[in-house]
Protein backbone atom coordinates (compact mmCIF):
# COMPACT_ATOMS: atom_id res chain seq x y z
CA UNK A 1 0.00 0.00 0.00
CA UNK A 2 1.33 3.47 -0.96
CA UNK A 3 2.24 5.72 1.79
CA UNK A 4 -0.26 8.42 2.61
CA UNK A 5 0.60 11.91 2.28
CA UNK A 6 0.51 14.12 5.21
CA UNK A 7 0.78 17.72 5.48
CA UNK A 8 1.79 18.99 8.89
CA UNK A 9 0.91 22.28 9.99
CA UNK A 10 2.83 23.95 13.06
CA UNK A 11 0.46 26.38 15.01
CA UNK A 12 4.23 28.14 16.03
CA UNK A 13 6.20 30.78 14.15
CA UNK A 14 8.88 30.18 16.77
CA UNK A 15 11.88 28.78 15.94
CA UNK A 16 12.76 26.56 19.00
CA UNK A 17 8.93 25.35 19.30
CA UNK A 18 8.05 22.53 21.57
CA UNK A 19 5.15 22.13 18.92
CA UNK A 20 7.43 21.99 16.07
CA UNK A 21 9.86 19.52 17.94
CA UNK A 22 6.72 17.44 18.57
CA UNK A 23 5.29 17.61 15.09
CA UNK A 24 9.12 16.31 13.72
CA UNK A 25 8.94 13.35 16.01
CA UNK A 26 5.33 12.54 14.72
CA UNK A 27 6.31 12.41 11.12
CA UNK A 28 9.57 10.15 12.56
CA UNK A 29 7.35 7.72 14.40
CA UNK A 30 4.35 7.83 11.35
CA UNK A 31 6.84 7.23 8.49
CA UNK A 32 6.04 3.87 7.72
CA UNK A 33 2.44 4.99 7.00
CA UNK A 34 2.71 8.47 6.24
CA UNK A 35 5.07 10.66 3.85
CA UNK A 36 5.12 13.88 5.57
CA UNK A 37 5.47 17.51 4.32
CA UNK A 38 5.65 20.45 6.64
CA UNK A 39 3.30 23.12 5.47
CA UNK A 40 5.47 27.01 6.25
CA UNK A 41 2.83 29.40 7.18
CA UNK A 42 4.89 32.21 8.97
CA UNK A 43 5.16 34.09 5.85
CA UNK A 44 1.52 34.00 5.02
CA UNK A 45 0.67 37.96 4.94
CA UNK A 46 -2.63 38.68 7.37
CA UNK A 47 -5.73 37.73 5.77
CA UNK A 48 -6.94 40.27 3.94
CA UNK A 49 -10.27 39.76 1.37
CA UNK A 50 -8.93 42.77 -0.94
CA UNK A 51 -6.25 40.51 -1.88
CA UNK A 52 -7.79 38.01 -2.85
CA UNK A 53 -8.02 39.36 -6.84
CA UNK A 54 -3.80 39.31 -6.81
CA UNK A 55 -3.48 36.33 -4.33
CA UNK A 56 0.21 36.37 -2.87
CA UNK A 57 2.10 33.21 -3.87
CA UNK A 58 2.69 31.65 -0.04
CA UNK A 59 -1.13 31.89 -0.08
CA UNK A 60 -1.44 29.89 -3.21
CA UNK A 61 1.22 27.48 -2.18
CA UNK A 62 -0.81 27.13 0.90
CA UNK A 63 -3.56 26.05 -1.03
CA UNK A 64 -1.50 23.38 -3.01
CA UNK A 65 0.02 21.93 0.12
CA UNK A 66 -3.28 21.34 1.89
CA UNK A 67 -5.30 20.28 -1.65
CA UNK A 68 -2.48 17.89 -2.49
CA UNK A 69 -2.21 16.15 1.16
CA UNK A 70 -4.48 13.19 2.18
CA UNK A 71 -4.17 13.42 5.68
CA UNK A 72 -3.18 16.58 7.80
CA UNK A 73 -1.90 17.01 10.97
CA UNK A 74 -1.99 20.14 13.06
CA UNK A 75 0.20 20.46 16.09
CA UNK A 76 -0.31 23.35 17.94
CA UNK A 77 0.47 25.23 21.23
CA UNK A 78 -2.46 27.55 22.83
CA UNK A 79 -1.87 31.10 23.06
CA UNK A 80 -4.10 32.94 25.51
CA UNK A 81 -6.81 29.91 25.32
CA UNK A 82 -7.41 29.84 21.86
CA UNK A 83 -5.60 29.15 18.71
CA UNK A 84 -2.72 31.21 17.89
CA UNK A 85 -3.13 33.88 15.47
CA UNK A 86 -0.68 32.38 12.70
CA UNK A 87 -2.53 29.19 12.44
CA UNK A 88 -6.12 31.17 12.46
CA UNK A 89 -4.36 33.19 9.44
CA UNK A 90 -3.60 30.50 7.37
CA UNK A 91 -6.87 28.19 8.15
CA UNK A 92 -8.49 31.64 6.64
CA UNK A 93 -6.53 31.59 3.30
CA UNK A 94 -7.02 28.06 2.62
CA UNK A 95 -10.63 28.78 3.04
CA UNK A 96 -10.65 30.69 0.67
CA UNK A 97 -11.75 32.58 -1.68
CA UNK A 98 -15.66 31.58 -0.94
CA UNK A 99 -16.39 27.94 -2.65
CA UNK A 100 -13.00 27.35 -3.13
CA UNK A 101 -12.20 26.00 0.43
CA UNK A 102 -8.92 23.58 0.83
CA UNK A 103 -9.83 22.00 3.62
CA UNK A 104 -13.14 20.53 2.47
CA UNK A 105 -13.08 16.86 2.05
CA UNK A 106 -9.34 16.94 3.94
CA UNK A 107 -9.06 13.77 6.90
CA UNK A 108 -7.44 16.72 9.93
CA UNK A 109 -6.12 15.41 12.78
CA UNK A 110 -5.23 17.89 15.95
CA UNK A 111 -2.55 17.88 18.72
CA UNK A 112 -0.50 20.14 20.53
CA UNK A 113 1.93 20.05 23.82
CA UNK A 114 2.29 22.45 26.61
CA UNK A 115 4.50 22.17 29.83
CA UNK A 116 0.79 21.37 31.24
CA UNK A 117 -1.33 18.39 31.24
CA UNK A 118 -4.17 19.85 29.51
CA UNK A 119 -2.33 22.90 28.24
CA UNK A 120 -3.75 22.61 24.55
CA UNK A 121 -7.14 21.77 25.48
CA UNK A 122 -9.25 24.74 24.56
CA UNK A 123 -6.87 25.72 21.33
CA UNK A 124 -7.92 21.70 20.13
CA UNK A 125 -11.28 21.95 21.16
CA UNK A 126 -11.69 25.26 19.57
CA UNK A 127 -9.59 24.16 16.42
CA UNK A 128 -11.56 21.29 16.19
CA UNK A 129 -14.81 23.14 15.97
CA UNK A 130 -13.71 25.66 12.91
CA UNK A 131 -12.30 22.66 11.38
CA UNK A 132 -15.53 20.73 11.29
CA UNK A 133 -17.32 23.87 9.82
CA UNK A 134 -14.78 23.81 7.25
CA UNK A 135 -13.50 20.43 6.80
CA UNK A 136 -16.37 18.33 7.83
CA UNK A 137 -13.49 15.39 9.12
CA UNK A 138 -11.72 16.00 11.76
CA UNK A 139 -11.00 12.17 13.52
CA UNK A 140 -8.79 11.15 16.04
CA UNK A 141 -9.22 11.47 19.75
CA UNK A 142 -7.57 14.00 21.93
CA UNK A 143 -4.15 14.03 22.32
CA UNK A 144 -2.88 15.91 24.73
CA UNK A 145 0.78 15.83 25.64
CA UNK A 146 3.06 17.12 28.19
CA UNK A 147 6.10 18.33 27.36
CA UNK A 148 9.08 17.94 29.43
CA UNK A 149 13.31 18.71 29.04
CA UNK A 150 14.46 15.24 27.03
CA UNK A 151 10.92 14.07 25.95
CA UNK A 152 12.26 14.61 22.56
CA UNK A 153 15.88 13.90 21.78
CA UNK A 154 17.83 15.67 18.92
CA UNK A 155 17.23 13.15 16.02
CA UNK A 156 13.29 13.79 16.94
CA UNK A 157 12.87 10.62 18.81
CA UNK A 158 10.60 10.18 21.56
CA UNK A 159 12.56 9.03 24.45
CA UNK A 160 9.52 8.31 27.30
CA UNK A 161 8.60 4.78 25.94
CA UNK A 162 4.65 4.75 26.92
CA UNK A 163 4.09 8.22 25.30
CA UNK A 164 5.95 6.82 21.99
CA UNK A 165 3.79 3.67 22.20
CA UNK A 166 0.68 6.18 22.81
CA UNK A 167 1.53 8.49 20.01
CA UNK A 168 2.22 5.52 18.13
CA UNK A 169 -0.84 3.86 17.96
CA UNK A 170 -2.35 7.50 17.42
CA UNK A 171 -0.96 8.01 14.65
CA UNK A 172 -1.83 4.27 13.38
CA UNK A 173 -5.46 4.90 14.30
CA UNK A 174 -5.04 8.21 11.99
CA UNK A 175 -3.55 6.26 9.02
CA UNK A 176 -6.43 3.60 8.91
CA UNK A 177 -8.91 6.51 8.84
CA UNK A 178 -7.42 8.50 6.25
CA UNK A 179 -6.57 5.11 4.63
CA UNK A 180 -10.19 4.19 4.34
CA UNK A 181 -11.50 8.00 3.65
CA UNK A 182 -8.64 8.68 1.02
CA UNK A 183 -9.62 5.37 -1.11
Amino acid sequence: MAKLKLAIVVGSNRRESINRKLAQALAKLGSDAFEPSFVQIDDLPMFNQDLEPNRPESTLRLKREIEAADAILIVTPEHNRSIPAVLKNAIDWASRPYGKNSWGGKTVVVTGTSGSAVGTAVAQNELRMILTNLAGTVVGSQVFITFKEGLIDAEHNVTDEGTRGFLKGFLDNVAKIAGKLAA
